[in-house]
């Protein structure tokens, strides 16, 4: 458990009690911290908005990141009803199945550019609206993957959208580091959320890793959220723009 008490945070992508962004939340909350809870449409609020009742978030809002509009009105309201923000979790990823489960040099302008759109440069965007709001510093969370580094069977084109987000999360990185704002990508091992069941194969990626993994062990929840709130709480003071793995140490194989 972190001290957060007293901390303000932003949560984007939860989508259901195995989202890897409800993992974190609840140790947000566990650890002390308000937050701003978002669900993506009318269709994905029944399953996000019990989950928001349970951890007594302060506010509850719609956010499709290709809505600008939405993203505005999140911001507005943090400013207008907390005034600060300290943390945000960017927790969503997306590519059209045609584009995911094609190879890359066949992927569509389209998928590719909707993919970068979503999975990385909303981050970005919540970045430069989280800014003003972070007069006392801050940290900024995202959620990549091992097939930013290595080529993952089936990964596809978020394989180099992954890749894309990491160095922007250095960029960033060094670009608010003299305002004291932390930007920082945690890499957790496969995790069966909805998300990952459109990657093709995947119950297979997911025993690879549960058989070759060092620790033997499938990737938690738990572990995620506590990686996360160490993170976004004051004990991680000095770390920013690193790329954390959570993976029972799958990353350091090399097969």
């Amino acid at each position: 458990m972190f001290d957060m008490q007293g901390k303000k945070g932003l949560v984007v992508g939860i989508a259901n009690e195995n989202s890897i962004a409800w993992g974190c939340t609840k140790v947000f909350h566990e650890s002390g911290a308000d937050l701003l809870i978002t669900y993506l449409n009318e269709k994905a609020r029944p399953y996000v908005e019990p989950l928001s009742v349970a951890v007594s978030a302060d506010m509850f809002m719609p956010l499709d990141v290709t809505q600008p509009d939405q993203l505005e009105a999140v911001f507005k309201a943090i400013a207008s009803n907390w005034k600060q923000l300290d943390f945000v979790l960017h927790s969503i990823a997306f590519a059209p199945i045609a584009d995911l489960h094609g190879r890359v040099v066949d992927s569509s302008e389209e998928g590719f550019l909707l993919a970068m759109n979503i999975s990385c440069h909303s981050f970005i965007r919540m970045a430069r609206h989280a800014e003003a709001l972070m007069s006392n510093g801050g940290s900024l969370l995202t959620m990549s993957y091992y097939g930013s580094e290595k080529v993952v069977p089936n990964y596809g084109i978020m394989g180099p959208v992954k890749a894309t987000l990491e160095a922007s999360v250095r960029y960033m990185a060094v670009e608010l580091g003299e305002k004291n704002i932390r930007v920082n990508a945690i890499s957790p091992g496969p995790v069966a959320t909805r998300a990952a069941s459109g990657i093709a194969e995947f119950n297979k990626l997911l025993e690879t890793s549960r058989e070759k993994a060092p620790l033997r062990s499938a990737t938690k929840l738990g572990d995620i959220g506590n990686l996360a709130a160490f993170l976004a709480s004051d004990a991680s003071g000095g770390i920013t723009g690193g790329v954390h793995y959570v993976d029972s140490g799958y990353n350091l194989l090399g097969y």
